[in-house]
């Protein structure tokens, strides 16, 4: 256990003191005692009062991950154990665990490091260098406390291949932490089936993420169709299919998804042949924002669609252009819904927030010449917690379901 003590500047440390979990390194203004990247140290107001404890790097701007309020508590195998017992038993308690999210980083309080669970199979992602010292403690802790619970855990990837970890002056890694085995991997969720490939998927091979937002389409389309009534479907950035085959499975008659990717449409098309689906579901390879206006001018309508597009900005300083983006795809998505028609749109963008993702959306409907009325609004899956905190770093997904009409 590291001595070091890191003082904050006077007024600094705001975000951390109202419950988030970085401290930047413009905060600081002294560091007392040795230490190496990687290690934990103790965090002490200007004044001297004890805030807590943290893993330092100074090679990144995010200075200091918070572990804990308490200056007393080692960062012991034990310690890391119990918070992965935490997180377990809170999924148990939230959400279908068949395939989860496990770990999410901050809202676990064991920042820098994401662990999904597909079927028995693990997939670990460590974005920090403090964590990283304990990513085998955390995958061992997780082999054993699934196996009280009777689930064996067949095999360990990791996907520590991110951008950010230069930032954090670490290398971009990925391949077996277990021995090897198959990294396509078939789960089920809301009822359909997918082969994920963990090895070469995006981020760790799925999006966990929008389970219950898919389920919620499902559901809208299952009610739509209940009275025999033919329901068209427009799936846009369709990645590997979910959303689309949702919507099939609840009972749409005709569906295309969408993607610029040859890699995920071709693992779209097999899922939904995994599925049975094949003749009401088509995959299209094409970008988005390049098909939409040409499905416009052909006169296309659609009874639901749905957007679904990667995060415009990572960053803050890129809002505005992100807003345009934003405001551009949904007044082309509007724009294909039929009068009565359902529109399904989202962000995964942390950056972009509630207030202006919102501010944007309604600004697509004036100039598309349509009135929204609000279905239900939705966030990220329980799996993803969302920490309550100074910065809401884990509150990044924005879902809104409207009914479409035209301008009356």
């Amino acid at each position: 256990m590291s001595t070091a003590v890191v003082i904050l500047k006077k007024g600094e440390g705001r975000v951390m003191k109202a419950g988030g979990a970085w401290i930047y390194d413009n905060e600081i203004d002294r560091i007392m005692g040795h230490f190496e990247d990687g290690d934990d140290v103790i965090v002490h107001d200007f004044d001297g009062y004890p805030l807590g404890r943290g893993f330092i790097n100074l090679k990144s701007s995010i200075a200091i991950r918070m572990l804990t309020r308490n200056v007393d508590q080692e960062i012991t195998d034990e310690f890391i154990e119990q918070r992965v017992r935490v997180a377990w038993e809170y999924r148990k308690a939230v959400i279908d665990t068949s395939s989860c999210r496990v770990i999410f980083g901050e809202a676990d309080f064991l920042p820098g490091i994401v662990v999904d669970k597909y079927e028995d199979v693990l997939v670990v992602e460590s974005l920090a260098l403090g964590i990283d010292k304990f990513k085998k403690l955390i995958c061992d802790s997780l082999v054993k406390i699934l196996a009280e619970d009777g689930i064996v855990v067949r095999g360990i990837y990791e996907r520590s291949d991110a951008k950010v970890r230069s930032k954090e002056g670490m290398d971009r890694i990925k391949g077996f932490i277990s021995e090897p085995f198959d990294t396509m991997v078939q789960i089920v969720e809301n009822g359909v089936k997918y082969t994920v490939d963990v090895e070469n998927g995006q981020k760790t091979g799925f999006f966990l993420d929008q389970k219950g937002n898919r389920m919620a389409m499902q559901e809208l389309v299952r009610r739509l169709t209940e009275s025999g009534r033919e329901l068209r479907v427009l799936d846009c950035f369709t990645h590997t299919g979910s959303f689309a085959l949702n919507c099939a499975l609840g009972g749409a008659t005709s569906v295309t998804g969408v993607d610029a990717s040859e890699l995920a449409v071709d693992r779209a098309d097999k899922n939904a042949a995994l599925n049975g689906l094949g003749d009401r579901v088509k995959f299209v390879t094409a970008d988005v924002l390049d098909l939409l206006p040409k499905l416009i001018e052909q006169g296309e309508r659609y009874d639901v669609v749905i957007l679904d597009p990667p995060a415009f900005t990572k960053s803050r300083d890129k809002i505005r252009q992100a807003m345009k983006g934003y405001r551009e795809i949904n007044i082309k998505g509007l724009k294909l819904v039929r009068d009565g028609g359902y529109f399904a749109t989202c962000s995964c963008s942390h950056f972009m927030d509630y207030e202006n993702f919102t501010k944007v959306i309604m600004q697509a409907a004036g100039v598309a010449h349509k009135r929204l009325r609000q279905v239900e609004y939705r966030t990220q899956a329980a799996d993803h917690p969302i920490l309550w905190s100074g910065d809401e770093a884990s509150y990044y997904l924005k879902f809104y379901i409207f009914q479409v009409v035209d301008e009356k």
